[in-house]
């Protein structure tokens, strides 16, 4: 749904004055996630009116704080937000899976166990049938975690056309194996994808042009590497095993806890980060930016630019703007009475950028992109009617309901158990691209004027994963900047000026 409204005065940068107010549902709740950006064709062909205060999210948290989008003239509606309301002069957010907002689940006693799980595969199923009907070669992303597990049990139940894809994406996590073991006992092919991150920057920036918005989510990179593959491959269609997470709960272990606790909103001197051992040590670095973070905002995952770091690199004091934003949130978050409630309202404003980099990428290469586990039938009947023991365990095992139903048909899975940090190889990228970000920081010194001198300063502590994340971010930003500000392709490795 997009509603064009009368143009109002906003703080913007770029080529053009804001002739139209446009807003998009862009849920993936509604529906089968599935959004219409068709509204935004020629936003980048001199129509842009860039928002520097929605650089600076990017900057600070990977992504813009919805309902805001990079253009200073079109808002997104995600879950919480309703499209058909003003989203400009006074956004209303309300997050629709606060268990508070449950009258009462059944008693843990009240239910069987068989038929809630018989329910449970019974709804799965018929949502991924539902979302993949008219597919003739759909690709599931399979992780060999718990949710894509039990969406590939479904998925060779009703759509056994269904190729899993698993993405190595670094050295701290391989999960290969346990994704190979599930795709060959339900009779589903398997193919793999390891990250090489030239190649997938080289895919990123070939999209680019054909992104309709932006966000700078940590698995960006590696969405736009297997959406090109699944293209590649003759693919019409993904699945992708998000969502559940909402209704499902999170529960926030000890570890957790003493991070949020650490975010003090303490602002440092910039040169602690070059002390001897510091700089050279991803946890201590890590650790010192956790103290200058919001509390909340230390929610969201990656090692993200400092406030102060963000009003270096767009030239004026702006972070506060972006650090108020989550006023909008403010009257749920004081609501949420435990750690879990706070990290659920996390998760619906992560939406917009969760679920914006396979909409992103999908958009741009025409492919279908659907999200099963946000089927209404299936979100509804799991927030209402299963226990909360089922939910959310003993000593904070999460998703229950998923791992008996994973049970049924294998023993425990290795990535089920464990998992790694990060899926994509963030200090590979800064040794194979380094020149090529400083060139687009270069290019676009206009409404980042301080991005290539911090690319300058930290060359050298790119094998640092806490300035490789932030150099991982500019890498992202800054080539679709760059196309909208000049209208221009991307320059390929082999265009950079001589160093």
């Amino acid at each position: 749904m997009v509603a064009n409204m009368q143009p109002n005065k906003i703080e913007t940068l770029g080529i053009g004055e804001i002739e139209s107010r446009v807003q998009i549902a862009a849920s993936p709740y509604q529906g089968n996630g599935e959004v219409n950006f068709s509204t935004l064709d020629g936003h980048g062909s001199g129509k842009a009116v860039l928002d520097p205060i929605s650089i600076a999210d990017l900057l600070r948290n990977g992504f813009v704080y919805p309902p805001h989008s990079i253009y200073g003239d079109v808002k997104v509606a995600t879950s919480g937000f309703d499209a058909n309301q003003d989203l400009y002069d006074h956004p209303r957010f309300q997050w629709p899976f606060q268990s508070s907002m449950v009258s009462s689940r059944p008693a843990a006693d009240s239910v069987d166990d068989r038929a809630l799980l018989a329910t449970y595969h019974r709804l799965l199923c018929d949502a991924v049938l539902r979302c993949t009907g008219d597919m003739q070669s759909p690709w599931l992303l399979q992780s060999g975690g718990k949710d894509s597990t039990s969406m590939a049990i479904a998925a060779a139940e009703v759509s056994p056309r269904t190729t899993c894809l698993t993405y190595l994406g670094g050295p701290e996590e391989n999960e290969v194996a346990s994704a190979r073991l599930v795709a060959k006992k339900l009779g589903l092919r398997h193919e793999t994808l390891t990250c090489d991150p030239g190649r997938a920057y080289d895919r990123y920036l070939a999209m680019v042009p054909r992104i309709p918005l932006l966000t700078a989510d940590f698995a960006s990179l590696s969405y736009a590497d297997l959406a090109t593959e699944v293209d590649l491959r003759g693919g019409d269609g993904i699945i992708d095993a998000l969502g559940s997470d909402a209704y499902f709960g999170l529960p926030v272990e000890l570890r957790k806890r003493m991070l949020l606790m650490l975010a003090r909103g303490l602002p440092l001197p910039s040169g602690v980060f070059g002390l001897g051992p510091i700089g050279r040590s991803f946890k201590f670095c890590y650790a010192l930016g956790t103290l200058q973070m919001n509390s909340f905002e230390r929610f969201y995952p990656g090692s993200r630019f400092t406030d102060a770091e963000t009003d270096e690199l767009l030239g004026r004091p702006i972070a506060s703007r972006s650090r108020q934003r989550l006023e909008t949130f403010r009257e749920n978050i004081a609501a949420a009475d435990s750690w879990e409630a706070r990290r659920q309202i996390s998760v619906g404003i992560l939406e917009s950028a969760v679920y914006a980099k396979g909409m992103y990428a999908a958009e741009a290469l025409s492919l279908r992109l659907v999200y099963p586990y946000c089927d209404k039938r299936l979100r509804d009947w799991v927030f209402h009617e299963v226990p909360d023991d089922r939910l959310i365990g003993p000593g904070g095992v999460n998703k229950v309901l998923v791992r008996q139903h994973i049970a049924q048909y294998f023993q425990e899975l290795p990535y089920v158990t464990a998992k790694g940090s990060f899926r994509f190889d963030l200090c590979g990228l800064a040794r194979q691209r380094f020149d090529q970000v400083h060139a687009f920081a270069v290019q676009t010194r206009a409404l980042l004027p301080g991005a290539s001198r911090w690319l300058e300063i930290h060359r050298d502590r790119l094998d640092n994963k806490y300035f490789a994340s932030k150099f991982y971010l500019l890498a992202v930003i800054l080539p679709w900047l760059h196309s909208r500000l000049h209208n221009a392709r991307p320059l390929r490795v082999d265009e950079l000026p001589a160093s």
